[in-house]
């Protein structure tokens, strides 16, 4: 198993100010698959977005990522896991505004110890890979929103990393926009990554293989679309 979550609890707060956000969750997610985490403000996806990419560690519970057991992780030792497993695409992009599009794509690869010469490279195959070759000395204010959205993905997935997770990648976009990140992602799911998209578009779930519903912090459905 790829993904392996096991009785995951996750309160904030303490006494009688404490709330239990999730309670309980047993998850399996598959090498490859293209998942769609679906449920209203406050049902807990946020928070289970942020257990599974190692953003936030449980209250209680276990998770295992690719055979290694991460819920008991030093905070150093998640950011080595973000680092090498997973690429993040964030509803408002995350750009930084002085930096051209390659510019934005090479950052997250400095952090990772990759040489200048090999760094430019990677963000442009990435840039490419989006149909943004036109557009890589860009500034974000020169761009579209979707165009923003594009230099996103381009910057999470220019690493290779195994696991993209998408949280509400459409959610600032128009519909013509909304498409062309769809099939971004899902062609990003034909090459053998493990897609994971939070999300509350249930025209955007339609589009996953397999859609986990999350409700008041427990799995309601978890059903296959194929």
């Amino acid at each position: 198993m790829f993904l392996e979550i096991r009785g995951i609890k996750k309160s904030f707060g303490t006494g009688d100010s404490r709330v239990n956000v999730l309670k309980g969750l047993d998850l399996d997610i598959e090498k490859g698959d293209l998942v769609a985490i679906v449920g209203h403000s406050g049902s807990g996806k946020s928070t289970l977005m942020n257990m599974l990419g190692c953003l936030d560690t449980p209250t209680s519970g276990k998770y295992v990522l690719d055979g290694q057991d991460v819920a008991s992780m030093t905070d150093n030792q998640l950011a080595d896991v973000r680092n090498k497993e997973i690429g993040f695409i964030f509803q408002g992009f995350n750009l930084i505004s002085n930096l051209d599009a390659v510019g934005n794509v090479e950052l997250p690869l400095v952090y990772r110890g990759v040489s200048k010469n090999e760094r430019k490279q990677l963000a442009m195959e990435a840039l490419k890979s989006v149909g943004l070759e036109d557009r890589m000395k860009h500034k974000p204010n020169e761009m579209s929103g979707g165009q923003q959205q594009r230099v996103a993905v381009a910057r999470a997935v220019a690493a290779k990393p195994p696991i993209i997770l998408a949280d509400e990648p459409t959610g600032n976009l128009d519909t013509k926009s909304t498409q062309e990140i769809m099939e971004i992602l899902k062609e990003l799911h034909r090459s053998g990554r493990t897609v994971i998209i939070i999300t509350h578009d249930e025209e955007i779930a339609s589009q996953a293989h397999r859609v986990i519903r999350i409700l008041d912090g427990r799995i309601e459905e978890d059903y296959c679309n194929r």
